[in-house]
Formats: structure tokens, sequence, C-alpha cells
């Protein structure tokens, strides 16, 4: 597992189950899932337990993501509408994106 941290959050990198993920103290996790599609990073779906949200927990996993995959010189492909919405005003990621 890889750790990131961001805001004061820990962000792991959770290899196994594909997904960057925030324990959080109910319990339960925020995430990103993830897969790979030929060297590149499909980010497919964000979840954040329902009583957790509006606290951030999803913009700190994205900009983990974002942040993990320019250090690794990788690029991502974006299905998530969550990630998605985030990027119309957050450009300056567009350098990790691959867009259709």
């Amino acid at each position: 597992m890889f750790l990131l941290t961001f805001g004061g959050m820990n962000v792991v990198n959770n290899k196994k189950d594909f997904r960057y993920e925030i324990a959080l103290e109910s319990g339960e996790y925020a995430y990103l899932q993830y897969r790979w599609l030929k060297g590149n990073m499909v980010l497919m779906h964000t979840f954040v337990p329902k009583e957790d949200r509006g606290k951030g927990y999803a913009t700190v996993i994205v900009k983990a993501v974002f942040e993990s995959l320019r250090q690794k010189g990788l690029r991502a492909v974006v299905y998530c509408p969550f990630v998605a919405k985030y990027l119309e005003t957050h450009h300056e990621y567009d350098d990790v994106v691959i867009r259709a």
C-alpha cells in the first residue's frame, strides 16, 4: 500500500482492491475505485458514505490520485462523474488526463 497525506488526511493506495481510500472514524472508507487499461489508470467510481459527504474526502482522494500519477509519469482516463466534474474547474491536472 502507498500512503499520501493531503489536508491532514491519509490516503492509501490499496492496490489489492484497486482503490485509493481514506479510513473514516466510522470504520467505513471513502474511496476512488480504479482499473488499469494499456498502462493508464481508469478512474471508475468515487464513494463516500452518506453521513460523511460534504467533508472534502472525495476531493482529497482525487488530488492524491492525480499527484501520484504525475509523480510516476502516468496518465488517467476518467469515467467517474465526480472526477469529471472536479476537472472542469481544476485544469492544473490536464497534463495527466487523457481526454476522449
